[in-house]
């Protein structure tokens, strides 16, 4: 890529990120991301249909970098669920001030509704039977989103604590979806 569209794209994000973080999606305007990013209108236009197709770039590629995290330390969430919730944890931790930009005010829930999507179509890849499988549907909605929010309401408590919680409930949940229902249920 030329340097000049890469200088140009940094400073749009570093732009967008530092207005993300003091105001509100909505309230971003192309002017003034234009003007703090020292670019012009145009410019912007030729990267971006609008703020929100910015936004939505972010927010996807910090959604993959979250996946790749918790794929990179673990080839089944269902063989170890604990395991798995600990490195959903992680990643979110290590993404914890970009998640809190770009997902603050009313984004928050659409964290957690990305993370359900994209998890779930990598262990529905792994495990194609799962896909027509209501009762692991749920079980993984309640999983993911579960541990999502008791990340994002409890994250002034003690993180391990919040781990040690999520890692009990989610061993004590695993009889219901790592075994194969039996034929006679």
């Amino acid at each position: 890529m030329d340097i000049r569209i890469e200088k140009t794209e940094r400073a749009i994000r570093n732009a967008f990120l530092e207005l993300r973080a003091a105001k509100p999606l909505e309230k971003i305007t192309v002017k003034e991301l234009c003007s703090l990013a020292c670019i012009n209108k145009s410019t912007f236009y030729s990267h971006y249909e609008d703020i929100y197709a910015l936004s939505q770039m972010l927010e996807s590629e910090t959604i993959t970098t979250v996946i790749k995290n918790i794929s990179s330390q673990q080839e089944s969430p269902f063989k170890d669920p604990d395991v798995f919730t600990r490195n959903l944890y992680m990643a979110l931790v290590s993404n914890h001030s970009l998640i809190n930009i770009l997902f603050s005010g009313t984004e928050k829930s659409h964290l957690g509704d990305c993370l359900e999507t994209e998890l779930k179509r990598l262990i529905v890849e792994k495990y194609p039977q799962y896909e027509t499988d209501p009762e692991k549907d749920i079980m993984l909605s309640f999983c993911i989103q579960g541990c999502f929010h008791a990340y994002l309401n409890n994250q002034k408590n003690d993180l391990d604590t919040l781990i040690h919680v999520s890692e009990t409930i989610v061993r004590k949940l695993a009889p219901l979806y790592i075994e194969e229902r039996r034929e006679d249920e």
